[in-house]
């Protein structure tokens, strides 16, 4: 199937009305969630995936997509209007778009954003369309002993690029691989990790598991930090970019949507580092570097392209390889495997209606948000005020409710309760806790295809170093292992960090 027909077939699976329905709610949803400091997209999704089970599979995808992509629009109206970023990739749009605002130019702000946004959605999904087939094609040659390297690869660059302490984000993969193991082993038969308990035979759920340590553990952070909610909102004037603002959009939005669409394949890499490289590129090249921080609108478009164009590009090796470069595309990969859909090479040929009714439906949902942005963004401004006292009952019911649904167990809603408790703890003590659940995810795939690669090698460890994409995966791996040690990289990692914070 050439790309042409594959857009056609897409076009009449995301233009069926349930899916249509769909993706115009993940959007909204999205956008509200971006709006709300604190919640964000792994929580959210986490929460609703156990309610996407009874949904067609392209509907589930087309709708959780939607919400991925749409906080990266609702992030940037709190942080542009009130200086508190609604996604942690809108931390950096904070610095140039809140400084805007209290110029009185809100609106000219919130265009930019959103207009940056709109084109650099449109390339990622042109991009999609053009690579993902290439990509599926050479991935169709791989052996267990290249995916192997590829997961290990992911792992690597999860916690060589996640926030927070390196040795911490160690441990953090670490104990997601751990937890990974908890069950049957599916060679041997032998329970694993269970400690006599029959509940736990069949491994841990990772949407228990995702749903307490973002939903759950999110909400106890939020409760501490109401008051930091609270805020003025800034005046929205004319949103019309004047002829002076298109000129030094142009090139930053063209140059963070190149940023973006490189950065959102690579895994682990995601929409904050293509967010902060964009504005650290932008920054270099300008003539003027000294306005930055003071107002300067090419501080606004540049990272909100960037991040929408890694918001739909890092679909591409989750779909292709199966392979999650997020802790969202983790989620996304689980919502797939528990429909019956095992995400890889051959979902182009076996699912072609999913993939091309996706890539479809992302350019659709972007047009969506255009309109929903602008000309709702006082109403989206006001959604914060309400008191987070009479949002978080709701949302903690919704989990309750969602994780108890899967196998109807009041187990699994205590298992929530405590990864809850310990997402909060992590938060506390400054561990990210995105390497876990890629870990959890990762870790059994891991784990199957070096026993498979050992069986087929007899025994023989050397085969990964004889294949010459494994090899030079794995030499990639090493190379970021060894950066660590770089004075230079960890200066600027740190700066980074800082910026974030």
């Amino acid at each position: 199937m050439d790309i042409f027909d594959g857009l056609m077939l897409g076009l009449s699976t995301a233009t069926a009305f349930s899916n249509f329905v769909y993706c115009f709610l993940g959007v909204l949803l999205g956008t509200a969630v971006g709006v709300l400091p604190g919640l964000g997209p792994v929580a959210t999704i986490s929460m609703l995936l156990p309610f996407t089970f009874g949904l067609p599979v392209d509907t589930a995808l087309i709708m959780l997509a939607g919400i991925f992509y749409g906080t990266q629009y609702g992030g940037s109206t709190t942080a542009i209007l009130m200086n508190l970023p609604g996604e942690a990739s809108s931390v950096v749009t904070t610095l140039d778009g809140h400084e805007m605002a209290k110029q009185g130019k809100a609106g000219r702000a919130l265009a930019a954003a959103a207009i940056g946004s709109f084109f650099a959605g449109t390339v990622g999904t042109l991009f999609i369309a053009i690579a993902a087939p290439l990509l599926a094609g050479l991935a169709l040659t791989f052996g267990p002993a290249e995916y192997f390297s590829l997961i290990v690869l992911g792992l690597v660059t999860s916690m060589v690029l996640t926030s927070g302490s390196l040795l911490t984000a160690f441990g953090m993969a670490l104990l997601g691989v751990l937890l990974g193991m908890v069950g049957t082993d599916i060679n041997s038969g032998a329970a694993r990790y269970t400690f006599g308990t029959p509940n736990l035979l069949d491994g841990l759920n990772f949407v228990v598991v995702a749903t307490g340590v973002f939903g759950l553990g999110d909400v106890l952070v939020n409760l501490e930090n109401e008051r930091s909610r609270m805020a003025s909102i800034a005046p929205v004037s004319s949103l019309f970019p004047t002829r002076e603002d298109w000129r030094r959009m142009v090139g930053p939005i063209l140059r963070g949507t190149g940023i973006g669409v490189v950065l959102g394949v690579l895994p682990g890499a995601g929409v904050l580092l293509a967010s902060f490289s964009a504005y650290a590129m932008e920054k270099k090249v300008s003539r003027h570097p000294e306005e930055f921080g003071k107002g300067a609108i090419e501080g606004v478009a540049a990272p909100e392209s960037a991040n929408n164009a890694a918001a739909q590009t890092c679909f591409i090796p989750m779909l292709t390889l199966g392979l999650p470069g997020t802790a969202t595309m983790a989620l996304m990969i689980g919502a797939l495997v528990v429909q019956g859909v095992q995400p890889g090479p051959e979902i182009l040929s076996q699912q072609p209606s999913l993939f091309w009714g996706l890539v479809v439906s992302m350019w659709i949902g972007n047009v969506m948000l255009l309109f929903l942005n602008l000309p709702l963004v006082g109403m989206w401004a006001k959604l914060i005020s309400v008191p987070y006292h009479f949002l978080f009952p709701m949302i903690c019911v919704f989990m309750a409710i969602g994780v108890y649904s899967i196998n109807n167990s009041v187990f699994d809603v205590e298992l929530m309760v405590l990864f809850g408790l310990l997402g909060y703890f992590f938060r506390k003590v400054g561990a990210e806790p995105a390497p876990l659940i890629l870990a959890l995810i990762l870790g059994p795939m891991a784990e199957e295809y070096l026993r498979r690669t050992l069986l087929l090698s007899h025994g023989d460890a050397t085969v990964f170093f004889t294949s010459p994409v494994s090899l030079g995966t794995l030499i990639v791996a090493a190379l970021l292992l060894l950066s660590i040690v770089s004075p230079a990289f960890r200066r600027v990692r740190e700066e980074g960090l800082q910026e974030a914070e």
